[in-house]
């Protein structure tokens, strides 16, 4: 039976990995995470989770000399692109140091896993629209702290490859959206603030920023089905854009809610909701995947988001939910 190891399992998309890795009756999920986070209630079955801080050396060796994985997911991070203009260095720091300690446990250990990396799409800063779709050949000019950060995540991991032979698949993720997701990023703070509309929770008044950032949205559920693919059949070393291949503007996603919606929602332009450096346009070239895998999304961008809609409208209405501020943060992630 294959051990699997996924980082950040009580995350986001950890815990949507999890859910898929689990469909198979050969894989032994296990976890690790800094907090329990949104827990795992919905798993089909228990996972053993640690607690620990990745960005220490010691308890890293020793979860992976405890449970020698065969893979290895590493994603946990900080994942907040405003989270990271307020504090660049906690950002850098928690993002690097924990796949630092990985790569090095696993030299030191000499175990033969392979280590799944995941970036962002923030490695590529603003890309000109005559080199849209965006490739993996693509220069990388991060444009804030978290693409740095991540910019120091993807090449830590070739570097390792090259110098250590580490099997390492390098994965820069586009936006994905899905229920559990924060609040801090657009989907799940547009649907949150209609659901608690509809509850009579806040005022009918959604405050947004730039509505005209064209971004490559992917349901979780197919982004965590790529990481899958890739660990089976992807080439060590290369780098491997995870997306829809289409753009999609945040105005265009805040209509689709606002159709789902059953109260007329005001919407309101805020200054202090723009970033300091937004790209216009962002869409994926996932050419390189689909050659690899044959992967391709199967879940329709409208259906992702009233999964989104449905989750928070069930999530207000559990005992002790506390409701948003109106001003809570919202950015186009």
């Amino acid at each position: 039976m294959r051990r699997a190891l996924i980082t950040g399992i009580t995350g986001f998309a950890g815990g949507h990995l999890a859910a898929h890795l689990l469909e198979s009756d050969d894989v032994e999920v296990s976890g690790v995470a800094l907090d329990r986070g949104y827990g795992l209630d919905f798993l089909p079955r228990p996972v053993a989770v640690t607690i620990a801080n990745l960005q220490d050396a010691a308890a890293v060796r020793s979860l992976l000399q405890e449970t020698r994985p065969h893979h290895i997911y590493h994603l946990a991070a900080q994942a907040n692109v405003p989270a990271a203009w307020h504090d660049p260095w906690g950002t850098f720091e928690n993002n690097v140091r924990p796949e630092l300690n990985i790569l090095q446990a696993l030299v030191e250990l000499n175990l033969p896993a392979r280590l799944l990396v995941v970036a962002s799409n923030e490695v590529y800063g603003a890309v000109p629209p005559e080199r849209l779709p965006i490739s993996e050949d693509a220069p990388l000019q991060p444009v804030n702290p978290y693409g740095v950060s991540k910019v120091a995540q993807d090449l830590l991991a070739l570097q390792y490859h090259l110098s250590h032979g580490v099997d390492v698949l390098r994965v820069r993720a586009f936006n994905h959206v899905g229920p559990r997701q924060s609040p801090q990023f657009v989907a799940a703070s547009f649907a949150r603030q209609i659901a608690e509309a509809e509850a009579g929770l806040r005022p009918p008044v959604l405050q947004v920023g730039n509505l005209t950032a064209q971004r490559d949205f992917t349901d979780v559920v197919d982004v965590v089905r790529a990481y899958a693919l890739l660990m089976e059949r992807g080439t060590a070393g290369l780098a491997y854009n995870v997306g829809s291949g289409r753009a999609r503007s945040i105005q265009h996603l805040l209509d689709v809610l606002l159709g789902l919606s059953t109260v007329a929602v005001r919407v309101e332009a805020a200054a202090e909701r723009l970033r300091p450096v937004d790209a216009p346009i962002v869409v994926a070239d996932i050419s390189r995947l689909q050659r690899t895998t044959g992967w391709h999304p199967t879940i329709e961008f409208e259906e992702s988001l009233r999964r989104v809609l449905v989750y928070w409208r069930d999530t207000i209405r559990q005992p002790g939910y506390q409701p948003s501020q109106p001003a809570a943060a919202l950015h186009p992630k």
